[in-house]
């Protein structure tokens, strides 16, 4: 198998296992009152990483202080990330939240354009352009289809291109599962404090086994997520990770009865199609300076 197809296998792998997360959390968020599941879930989760990091030998502090101090914004962005997109999950259908999210590479295209001043062409601009019309189409921003929790899912998106554009200011000093263990204990931790105002609620027994079930299958997304990393070229790759709305549609017509409208199904097209673009556009960007390099 070549490292192309291991990594494409290994990105559907990460998006498929992110995917049941969100549904099992949804499942039991019926019966769990929110910080108290993502509590539980972070303990399990952070066991399982800090167990992972120490197999691995990557459990250490030793890079620059510049790059703890981006850790700690990057774990406090994805802190905001899981409030709102949970918040979001339990209130829209999988499939719906899951489309909006597919903007990501579009919001970080334009997040480094602003911020770091990378050069994006007209054609990534139109392409950004119409993916945010898609993002409208299934938010629906009127009387009709508009909700407070569509406000929380651009948020959670918001909160993840931040977190995304921290982690490109990153040194490569900063081992990945180090980064992935504070991120868990630090949202474990929020939530926890958090239970003490919402109060802990006796939990049945099918709702215990489907968040611990939601832990094994978001590590799972975790870890392989960082394997990819490790497997092929980014540009062939990273187009799997669309994936996850194929798995969002199919999980939530049999576990939630959802269907998206046509309104709906015609933003994630445009947002899908409009992200493989810029993805393309990149690539292409970057051959004339491989070869150049190369030569």
């Amino acid at each position: 198998m070549t490292p192309n197809m291991k990594g494409a296998l290994l990105m559907m792998g990460s998006m498929a296992a992110f995917t049941i997360n969100d549904t099992l959390v949804k499942v039991a968020g019926a019966e769990v009152p929110l910080f108290q599941m993502v509590a539980m879930r972070g303990v399990l989760a952070t066991v399982l990483v800090f167990l992972l990091v120490r197999h691995f030998g990557a459990l250490h502090l030793n890079f620059p202080r510049h790059d703890k101090w981006l850790v700690a914004a990057r774990c406090l962005a994805e802190l905001s990330a899981t409030f709102f997109f949970l918040t979001a999950l339990l209130h829209m259908p999988l499939a719906n939240v899951t489309a909006v999210l597919q903007a990501l590479p579009l919001t970080v295209t334009l997040g480094a354009a602003l911020f770091f001043r990378e050069y994006i062409g007209w054609r990534r601009v139109a392409a950004i352009g119409m993916g945010f019309v898609g993002m409208l189409l299934i938010v629906r921003p009127g009387p009709e289809g508009f909700s407070v929790f569509s406000i929380y899912a651009l948020i959670a998106v918001a909160s993840v291109t931040a977190r995304d554009l921290i982690t490109r200011r990153m040194s490569s000093h900063v081992p990945s599962l180090v980064v992935t263990l504070a991120t868990t204990v630090t949202i474990t931790l929020a939530a926890s404090v958090a239970t003490f105002v919402t109060g802990w609620q006796p939990v049945p027994t099918e709702a215990g086994i489907l968040v611990a079930s939601a832990a094994v299958f978001v590590l799972m997304g975790y870890l392989f997520s960082v394997m990819v990393m490790r497997e092929g070229d980014v540009g062939f790759i990273a187009p799997f990770r669309y994936s996850s709305l194929i798995w969002a549609l199919g999980l939530g017509w049999v576990v939630f009865g959802d269907w998206p409208d046509a309104i709906t199904m015609l933003g994630a097209v445009l947002v899908v199609g409009a992200g493989l673009f810029t993805l393309f556009r990149e690539r292409a960007g970057q051959r004339p300076v491989q070869s150049r390099n190369a030569r």
